[in-house]
């Protein structure tokens, strides 16, 4: 693989994950499974996923699996809305492995 596709490639996996997913369905997964939710790209896949948490965490990735969230269909006084579909994967990790969000030690 030439550098410049490389490059391009660790770009694209720097914005695969928008961020963590908190919620008490994902935490009770933290906890029992071993697993971090995080809300990602419509468009990546499972293996563009690990990646991007390995690069980024520099934890060792064992399972992936995603969910697409449909949005929600919103009033807005006599409007109707709709909040915009998203994508959801949780993580499951290694043994021993483990992403500290807060940095406290």
């Amino acid at each position: 693989m030439s550098s410049t596709t490389k490059a391009m490639n660790q770009e694209r996996l720097m914005t695969v994950l928008v961020g963590p997913h908190v919620s008490e369905k994902s935490s009770l997964a933290a906890e029992k499974h071993n697993q971090i939710c995080f809300k990602v790209r419509r468009d990546s896949t499972k293996k563009e996923i690990a990646q991007a948490v390995e690069m980024m965490f520099e934890v060792k990735v064992e399972n992936v699996q995603v969910s697409n969230v449909r949005g929600k269909i919103k009033r807005f006084g006599q409007t109707l809305g709709k909040r915009a579909d998203w994508k959801k994967a949780y993580v499951t990790l290694a043994e021993g492995h483990d992403i500290d969000f807060l940095g406290a030690e």
